[in-house]
């Protein structure tokens, strides 16, 4: 099927609300209309399930969408009717339907008014499904959460295998496969099972920039270091991870009597409180979710906050996974994760009795994330550079390794101290241990064992305990020692040990500085601001009133970013409100009455000039002009030329527009920026702005360098700045 990108961007603005496509969004619908197999990697909050949503209502037929959760089904199809004036353009059938509903929902699959139907790989292996199936016309299959067949994956599930045997059945279509999470070994093994070794591939960058990685040490005083962290995100959601069942619900109680408002959440509750725990977390009538792995999957709220792992993950897939439900909006998200060594062998523990090959598996997830929580390096890159993309900034600024100070030390010497004092006691001691002996610990341990009394005791006597721990862990890490899981954490040389112990090189371990008593962080980046903030706050209050109301959560009526675009843009009509990103007619139609009735009068009250009653009235000189900028910049005219025709001079035109800027009007002036600027110059004078207290144009001269920077180019990325994150 055929399409042009006009008609496709009007479908997607007429049902989604949506002016433009993100990434490859419009590749992968046009690879899937055009009759082809198509494979899809792109992280959480990059847009997959539109990928399938806008096509199903462009083709003829009824898609077929094979998902892993029936709460994950139920928030998909609500979304979808939301979106719809029609609520029978999206259906589920799995176990939680009565034979009537689901009788109801077959009549309107054949009536025609069903675009989506959504199943899960064991209702679809069902005969009488089978059947049915096969009498309606199908546009295309989608497998989303597709590493959930890879054994490889993160959440592996064997009927996910048997998807290829079902649609052979029904009757051939087209493809697409849908993951958040797949290395190239995850990727290959999809598309061999499912026979679509020659689909197209469509890779997104797994990068979340708006997303802080943070791992911090777990100590005995971790509840409270947890208690103090959620206090001070205050009106924030957020999801905590535990590993066992046990500790969710002692987590949710520690923090209850702390008056955080807390649920429980895992597999081993009945089914009704799991259900009503989770809603409530969906309408906002709880700020956290405690929770293992089982919560998750089928949630799809925007604004989640900060993603807690209380527990260190049993991969780097599933951790990427969890975190990626944070600030799914682009907003402010918050990704920490508490690590213990003694976490780490309790997984490998829970592994004992398992195959051979599932137990190597294992192991091996379990070093990839131990190197990630154990790594000085940029957790981002080492993330990204995990799923095959090349990262190679020399710092994210948002992670704590990033945000740390390091000195690199020369730790040849020491390296060769502790791998000759494991060789003198026949590699039968751990980590602990063998810092003690030298640090010249007199321990009991040491003691009973006449360990003081061995050449090395106390020889790095003068050396930091942090320190040797450091280059420990970065001698495994390089391959040089092995951590024996039977023996309990014995410490081995590996033979890369043996080699440099007989033949020394330099080695070099980075250690962070602190430069203050508290070690307190720098706050991660936040993405999202609204122009209005006193009506963002008023908006939100009138959404939470309207989804207690209607019994839905508040992001399904308008997410954040959409009401930030309201507090920037003061729409008034249903026209107005239909442009605002992520409306749409649908939406604007079902919910837009009391937020224009609230708008309007706040604007009255406030004597607000809007940035569109700028574009059409001209009863002022300043007002006509100022309309003559924006529609001249909006045409793509060079600045420079735009200024001479307004007889100003350069200077005098940046004041214009930075007037309209702060008023609240976007403007995009990258099309003169890219011209005039070199991207590293632009990138150092935007990433200041971005740490700066303020955007004085005489302290950022000052900071940058008067002879290095123009000050026309810092103020036209200064504008460029507060475009992308202030309008």
């Amino acid at each position: 099927m055929k399409i042009t990108h006009e008609e496709l961007l009007k479908a997607l603005q007429l049902n989604f609300g949506f002016d433009s496509f993100k990434g490859n969004q419009e590749a992968i619908i046009n690879n899937l209309m055009d009759g082809k197999d198509t494979f899809v990697l792109m992280p959480t909050g990059g847009g997959k399930s539109l990928c399938y949503q806008l096509p199903s209502l462009l083709m003829d037929g009824v898609a077929i969408v094979i998902s892993p959760l029936i709460a994950l089904m139920k928030n998909q199809v609500d979304a979808m009717r939301n979106y719809s004036e029609e609520d029978g353009v999206a259906h589920f059938i799995n176990s939680s339907l009565s034979r009537p509903e689901i009788t109801a929902v077959r009549d309107d699959v054949l009536a025609g008014k069903t675009k989506l139907l959504y199943l899960a790989p064991e209702s679809l292996q069902k005969s009488e499904n089978v059947d049915f199936l096969r009498g309606v016309k199908i546009s295309f299959y989608a497998v989303d959460e597709a590493h959930c067949i890879s054994e490889w994956g993160h959440d592996f599930r064997p009927e996910y295998r048997q998807i290829r045997a079902m649609i052979t059945r029904i009757g051939k279509a087209p493809i697409i496969t849908l993951t958040a999470t797949a290395t190239p070994k995850v990727q290959h093994d999809i598309q061999k099972n499912l026979d679509m070794m020659e689909a197209t591939v469509f890779k997104s960058s797994f990068n979340r920039p708006n997303l802080y990685y943070e791992v911090r040490q777990k100590t005995e005083n971790v509840d409270k270091d947890l208690v103090k962290y959620i206090k001070g995100m205050e009106g924030k959601s957020g999801i905590v991870y535990c590993l066992a069942r046990k500790e969710v619900e002692d987590l949710a109680k520690t923090l209850q009597v702390n008056n955080i408002a807390a649920l429980p959440y895992h597999a081993g509750m009945d089914a009704a409180t799991r259900s009503a725990n989770q809603d409530a977390f969906l309408m906002e009538k709880c700020q956290v979710i405690v929770a293992t792995i089982a919560f998750g999957m089928g949630i799809d709220k925007p604004d989640v906050r900060f993603v807690v792992h209380y527990d260190i993950p049993k991969s780097l897939e599933g951790y990427y996974q969890e975190t990626g439900r944070a600030g799914r909006d682009g907003g402010e998200g918050q990704c920490i994760c508490y690590y213990s060594p003694k976490d780490l062998e309790r997984l490998r523990k829970f592994q004992q009795g398992k195959p051979v090959a599932e137990i190597e598996i294992g192991n091996q997830l379990l070093f990839e994330t131990q190197a990630y929580a154990e790594s000085t390096n940029c957790r981002r890159q080492l993330l990204l550079n995990y799923f095959g993309e090349d990262y190679n900034e020399p710092n994210c600024g948002n992670c704590d390794n990033c945000k740390k100070t390091y000195h690199t030390i020369d730790a040849t010497e020491l390296l060769e101290l502790i791998l000759e004092t494991i060789v003198q006691l026949n590699e039968k001691f751990k980590t602990e241990h063998i810092v003690d002996i030298l640090h010249g610990n007199e321990t009991n341990d040491v003691m009973s064992y006449k360990h003081n009394e061995i050449e090395n005791f106390g020889a790095a006597e003068d050396e930091d305990e942090t320190t040797l721990l450091a280059i420990i862990r970065q001698a495994r890490l390089n391959g040089f020692l092995t951590k024996e899981v039977e023996t309990y954490g014995v410490l081995k040389l590996s033979p890369e040990g043996k080699k440099f112990l007989k033949k020394p090189h330099k080695f070099e371990v980075k250690i962070e500085v602190h430069d203050d008593e508290d070690g307190e962080m720098e706050g991660p980046i936040a993405a999202c601001a609204a122009a209005d903030d006193v009506l963002f706050s008023i908006l939100k209050d009138v959404r939470k009133k309207l989804s207690k109301h209607m019994d839905v959560p508040p992001f399904v009526i308008f997410q954040d970013p959409s009401l930030e675009a309201m507090a920037t843009t003061y729409p008034i009509t249903i026209e107005e409100l239909q442009n605002i990103p992520g409306v749409g007619i649908g939406k604007a139609k079902r919910y837009g009455d009391e937020f224009l009735r609230v708008i309007k009068e706040y604007v009255e009250e406030n004597e607000i000039i809007r940035p569109e009653d700028l574009r059409v009235r001209t009863v002022a000189k300043d007002s006509t002009r100022k309309i003559s900028i924006i529609q001249a910049i909006d045409r793509r005219v060079e600045l420079d030329e735009l200024a001479e025709s307004k007889g100003m001079s350069m200077e005098e035109m940046l004041s214009e527009i930075e007037a309209i800027v702060y008023s609240g009007t976007k403007l995009n002036i990258d099309y003169f920026i890219d011209e005039v600027i070199d991207p590293d110059e632009k990138e150092e004078i935007y990433d200041y702005f971005k740490s700066a207290e303020n955007d004085n144009l005489h302290l950022a001269m000052e900071e940058l360098g008067e002879d290095y920077y123009d000050p026309i180019h810092v103020r036209l990325v200064r504008i460029k700045f507060h475009c992308d994150l202030g309008n």
